[in-house]
């Protein structure tokens, strides 16, 4: 099992079933050449009080703690902000959506 699948497997299995009781997911943005892994954390995990302690505790554990041999060497939140929501947000401040 290459890493990538490796990443969906564990999100599909552990994590976003666990995260879903919560209106949330956990889905995957990439893997850098170091093994290093950036989950970007969607609905309503985005912007939780405690998105932080989940990301710690729930989604790096759990990809980490099963991870020996595949190469991952870290996981690490992708705050990045989507294009999608820069469009809708120059709409919205363009009056485009009046």
């Amino acid at each position: 099992m290459d890493q990538k699948e490796y990443v969906q497997n564990m999100l599909t299995k552990v994590i976003n079933p666990a995260l879903a009781a919560h209106g949330g997911q956990a889905v995957l943005s990439g893997i850098d050449e170091n093994g290093v892994v950036s989950i970007r954390l969607t609905g309503a995990c985005a912007g939780c009080m405690v998105a932080a302690d989940t990301f710690e505790n729930l989604v790096k554990k759990a990809i980490l703690d099963n991870a020996a041999g595949t190469g991952i060497t870290d996981v690490v939140p992708d705050d990045s902000v989507s294009e999608d929501l820069l469009d809708f947000a120059r709409r919205i401040l363009s009056g485009a959506l009046k």
